[in-house]
């Protein structure tokens, strides 16, 4: 229900974002400018309150008076300026509250987002707050019917149980301390939404809390032009409390709640406006979902640049790239963060990412097609490895780069070459987890992506299990030219593909070469002690293709806390198989109707990935507990939902 009311909603900003990209052009498009606007309108309303209070006069009877002398003699400039306090006050909650429903249309207010989503709220809150303590303070009619209608309300409160009516049975009743207080309070509240304002941009990777300078002169001139045509006046003449308000012009901006206050019982508005709130607040958490192991999947991105500039990065879950890399202090190019001026497009070497929707001015469909991305739309869904045309050189998280030698070849199987490169002599082994990988640097500069297929921290060798691709440019080469004692030049280690910690029982699911992190991450396992049950599937197209079946009945015999399962999906008669067959990933779930409780870590193809994990989550796995690493052909695209 949530995700459909979201999609008409992305429907309805994507529209008029684009009517307005017609209009104002994507850079000084107001929709993506809503939170820095909504800072400028508070120094707006900061600084023309400061000049109102400068002539108010806060005793009893002398407030009424100094805000009518501001208004009527002092028009030219007190008159707009109070009318300008008024307008900008009421954009200020219209740009927060439009701010705060793109972030949901869009889905940008769970995972790690929590904080500035709470904040965000309780900055409405408070800025609800000063609105209404500042209505108080004319002591016109309005004044009078705010003040007694808030001080009701509070006082069903048991709390106050009714003391703070007393204070207004009779007009003598108020005194200088009440004013005192309120003028006291219109000062305060701002603090505190100031202050609120800069906890909630803490999180935000190069916040802008400043619009562009046409977006800045058109709020003035509008609040200008808007204070001469229709100013602001006080209503109704000075409070009398011996009489009951008939008639005002209500701010449904800043008063919304006041009529129901009249028409409700005041226990019935306290209760909506706390369900309601907390409804709005939860709503990172919700719909509420009970995990067992929630590991959060952590991605890596790595940005090459031109100058053969790099530069690597952790994106959190729902993290799009270019919010992680500006996290990180990563010199990514971007102007309006919002898919529509098309400033960071890259092109995607390798993985898998969702796109939120754009705007097709910023990037074509044909773009798209090519394996371009947009950085502030796109969310990793595996490791990424991606080209961008800017990128600055200052930059602290480079990836590191190696040559090694080619130490030994040995074909494992008709189509899957292991391959063993050596760091040079005095060279400090490399640091990496079981799991990673490293990029193998051809001459074109392309990049060609392998996993570890041993464990860390035992030599300087790494070894690697190259598939056979035909046309493929590393592939050819190692196949058919490369020799032991040949040049490598590659770049890591890269990847979160890693054995998380915890009790749960292991599935391992590998396809074809896929092997290779898991044989790194099960011979590291064994190293350390681990006890935990671990199960693995391998599944290939013919027997030949289990290039190393007998290694993992070695490690079946000697541990007895590890199980292989074989699975060849295309035997021929001759073979004499007499094992599994079929899909691997349907093998696993013919034996485990039940994936709660489990961990699952999945290494394939992008198409075995994409049908397995659906597959695995239908059948009881939570998603914090499946891990996958998908690898793409060469020559292929990268898989993009949208």
């Amino acid at each position: 229900m949530i995700e459909k009311f979201q999609s008409l909603l992305q429907w309805i900003f994507l529209r008029v974002e684009n009517l307005f990209n017609l209009a104002f052009g994507d850079r000084i498009n107001p929709y993506y400018h809503l939170g820095a606007i909504t800072f400028f309108l508070f120094w707006v309303v900061a600084g023309s309150g400061l000049y109102l209070y400068a002539f108010f006069e806060t005793g009893i009877t002398d407030a009424y008076a100094s805000v009518v002398a501001i208004s009527e003699k002092q028009w030219w400039l007190g008159g707009i300026m109070r009318s300008v306090h008024r307008y900008a006050s009421d954009a200020m909650v219209l740009t927060m509250g439009l701010h705060m429903l793109r972030y949901f249309a869009f889905n940008r207010y769970r995972g790690f987002r929590w904080f500035s989503w709470i904040t965000g709220v309780v900055l409405i809150v408070m800025v609800w707050a000063s609105g209404i303590n500042g209505y108080m303070l004319p002591w016109d009619q309005m004044a009078q019917y705010v003040t007694v209608t808030s001080f009701e309300w509070l006082d069903w409160l048991p709390i106050f149980d009714g003391t703070l009516m007393r204070n207004f049975l009779y007009s003598d009743h108020v005194g200088g301390r009440l004013f005192t207080l309120l003028s006291f309070m219109h000062i305060g509240l701002p603090l505190i939404v100031l202050m609120i304002m800069w906890v909630h941009v803490q999180r935000v990777p190069k916040a802008r809390t400043t619009p562009p300078r046409p977006i800045v002169w058109g709020l003035l001139g509008t609040l200008l032009v808007l204070s001469l045509v229709v100013p602001v006046h006080s209503q109704g003449g000075i409070s009398d409390l011996s009489r009951a308000v008939a008639s005002i012009q209500l701010d449904w901006f800043l008063l919304p709640l006041f009529p129901l206050m009249s028409e409700w019982s005041l226990g019935h508005v306290w209760a909506l406006v706390v369900v309601v709130g907390l409804f709005v607040a939860l709503q990172p958490w919700l719909p509420l979902r009970f995990r067992r192991n929630p590991a959060k999947e952590v991605h890596q991105v790595v940005v090459h640049g031109p100058g053969n500039v790099r530069a690597q990065f952790k994106v959190r879950p729902g993290e799009t790239i270019l919010d992680a890399g500006l996290g990180a202090g990563i010199g990514l190019d971007y102007e309006c963060r919002n898919g529509a001026c098309g400033r960071c497009i890259c092109s995607v070497e390798q993985g898998t990412y969702d796109h939120r929707s754009y705007q097709l001015t910023a990037m074509s469909n044909e773009q798209k097609a090519r394996g371009m991305a947009l950085m502030c739309c796109a969310i990793p869904r595996v490791d990424m490895a991606i080209n961008v045309e800017i990128l600055s050189a200052d930059i602290t998280h480079k990836v590191k780069e190696y040559s090694a030698t080619v130490q030994t070849m040995e074909r494992l199987a008709p189509d899957v070459m292991r391959v063993v490169l050596r760091l040079p002599v005095g060279e400090a082994a490399l640091d990496f987890a079981a799991g990673q990988y490293v990029n193998i640097l051809l001459e074109d500069g392309q990049r060609r992506a392998y996993s570890f297929a041993n464990r860390p921290g035992v030599s300087n060798d790494i070894e690697l299990h190259v598939r056979h691709m035909p046309g493929g440019l590393f592939t050819t080469r190692v196949f058919e030219s490369m020799k032991e004692g040949d040049f490598i030049r590659f770049e890591g280690p890269l990847g979160s593909f890693t054995l998380r910690d915890g009790p749960a029982p292991i599935l391992f699911v590998a396809g074809a070469t896929g092997f290779a992190p898991i044989k790194s991450i099960v011979e590291d396992a064994f190293a350390r002690g681990v006890q935990r049950s671990m199960r693995l599937y391998w599944g290939v197209r013919h027997p030949q293709d289990l290039y190393m079946l007998q290694l993992c009945e070695a490690w079946q015999r000697e541990h007895a806390n590890f199980t292989v399962v074989p699975v060849v999906s295309e035997p021929a008669e001759g073979d004499d198989w007499q094992g599994r067959t079929g899909l691997v990933h349907e093998a696993m779930l013919a034996d485990f109707p039940d994936l709660s409780g489990h961990e699952v870590y999945l290494c394939g193809s992008v198409r075995m990935v994409e049908n397995a994990v659906p597959a695995f989550i239908g059948q009881g796995l939570s998603e914090d507990a499946c891990f996958s690493d998908a690898f793409v052909p060469a020559a292929g695209k990268p898989v993009v939902t949208t």
